[in-house]
């Protein structure tokens, strides 16, 4: 019995996870299945031109790891673009980092940013600063006093929420 992989830390999914030559029906071409692990090591090592060292760190796995998974994307996509096969991207044991949210006070927009990367200047939606952390967010529903997200509104937390009429 082999022993179980070790997720692979990835920062994202890709914008488009099939790719296919052109003009050739879906049906009639064959497939190349890449795994998320594999194509974040082709982002950070050809297109970030990261080092494998440095890679493997970002990833959280060995630097002979990293050159497994790369060597075996590597193979894939060659034999994707030679051979006229489509390639499939799905799969593979990972893991992505957790991320912070945040909510703009002014228009309401919530979104995402990964940790490590500092406090966010401004709201990307209105680019205005008056935006809040919000911790353990679990959907969209917001305070409708406040517009915070799901029972996330520091005011009203643990009490019940008046409505527009009570203010």
């Amino acid at each position: 019995m082999t022993r179980p992989k070790c997720p692979r830390l990835i920062q994202g999914f890709p914008s488009t996870k099939y790719f296919k030559p052109r003009a050739i029906p879906l049906s009639e071409l064959e497939e190349v299945a890449l795994t998320f692990d594999e194509f974040e090591a082709i982002r950070l090592a050809d297109l970030d031109g990261l080092y494998q060292e440095e890679a493997a760190s970002k990833m959280k796995i060995s630097r002979p790891t990293f050159g497994r998974i790369i060597e075996s994307a590597h193979k894939k996509v060659a034999d994707a673009l030679i051979n006229g096969k489509a390639i499939k991207i799905e799969g593979g044991v990972f893991k992505m980092p957790r991320k912070r949210v945040f909510a703009c006070s002014d228009c309401e927009h919530i979104w995402e940013e990964p940790f490590g990367t500092g406090r966010p200047q401004a709201c990307p939606n209105c680019r205005k600063g008056n935006f809040n952390r919000i911790d353990n967010f679990q959907g969209p529903g917001k305070c409708e006093r406040h517009g915070r997200g799901a029972g996330q509104c520091r005011r009203t937390a643990g009490k019940a929420v008046a409505g527009k009429d009570d203010k």
